[in-house]
């Protein structure tokens, strides 16, 4: 079976990777001279906490390229076919040490690398998405072929209350002109071509959640759907109660955002990612 690898910005919870065979390989937090993996030595809960104690303003870094290489040694004892699909490049190094990785495993197999130009949520689906086909038995050309025409459907929108920690960290991209406006307000963003882009600001947390939902439900055929926060699970839970009058809540996969998404995002976030089901079959066999 095709093994499918993925990073900790995909914000998959350990039981959803769990249940659909997928590896994570985690990012890095660091607080000054200390260094933790995202979600492994370090919890979203545990980072906040953190970070309104810590004098000292966190950053990030990707995986080494050994990380990856190790995964993929490892892996091979279960498959010769390994598909690994990253956070955009525009964002991270992730995509680059992951291909460095693949040259430096020292057992052979087929290792491909996939930069998914997502984040977050977005990267979340696109990877099930691919977990899915290789645990329905497609090769890995064919899982290619799946992970690829989700990168194209896959829809998110994400509620900010503010977007100082983008700018702090160098990840606004095209929402820039957002920072603009003296008004309280709360900014909807997404990714596009790789990149963070303003969709809409809203004058309300209200209205933001409004707009989530108003969002989903322009969908009329959706295959996937999936919510994430960062430390406001009564928001989303609240989401997902008025969602699930139009898609089954036990199909909605619940995230969390990770520690390095959480550095670059801030608390109070909401993510909500739609993949609409593709109308002819995604690959023929």
């Amino acid at each position: 079976m095709v093994r499918i690898v993925t990073d900790s910005t995909s914000d998959l919870t350990g039981e959803i990777a769990r249940a659909l065979s997928i590896t994570v390989v985690p990012l890095y937090v660091n607080f000054g001279n200390e260094s933790y993996q995202d979600n492994v030595d370090l919890t979203t809960d545990e980072f906040y906490r953190k970070l309104a104690s810590s004098a000292i303003l966190p950053t990030t870094s990707s995986p080494s390229p050994g990380s990856f290489a190790d995964v993929y040694d490892r892996l091979v004892e279960e498959t010769d076919e390994i598909l690994t699909i990253t956070i955009s490049s525009k964002l991270s190094a992730s995509y680059k040490t992951a291909v460095d990785g693949a040259r430096l495993r020292k057992r052979k197999c087929r290792v491909e690398i996939i930069d998914s130009l997502s984040a977050i949520v977005g990267l979340g689906l696109i990877v099930i998405s691919a977990a899915k086909a290789a645990q329905a038995g497609y090769s890995l050309d064919e899982v290619i072929r799946v992970t690829k025409s989700s990168m194209q459907r896959v829809e998110f929108r994400i509620a900010f209350d503010t977007l100082e920690y983008l700018r702090r960290g160098g990840r606004i991209g095209a929402a820039q002109a957002f920072l603009g406006s003296m008004l309280k307000v709360n900014p909807i963003l997404t990714i596009k071509d790789g990149m963070t882009e303003g969709v809409a600001r809203l004058r309300s947390r209200v209205r933001a959640m409004d707009y989530l939902y108003d969002f989903a439900k322009s969908f009329a055929d959706i295959e996937e759907m999936a919510i994430e926060d960062a430390d406001t699970p009564e928001d989303v839970e609240n989401l997902v109660d008025r969602l699930s009058v139009r898609f089954p809540r036990e199909r909605i996969y619940r995230m969390k955002v990770s520690p390095v998404i959480g550095t670059h995002v801030g608390p109070r976030v909401i993510g909500l990612g739609i993949l609409p089901r593709e109308q002819s079959a995604l690959v023929n066999r």
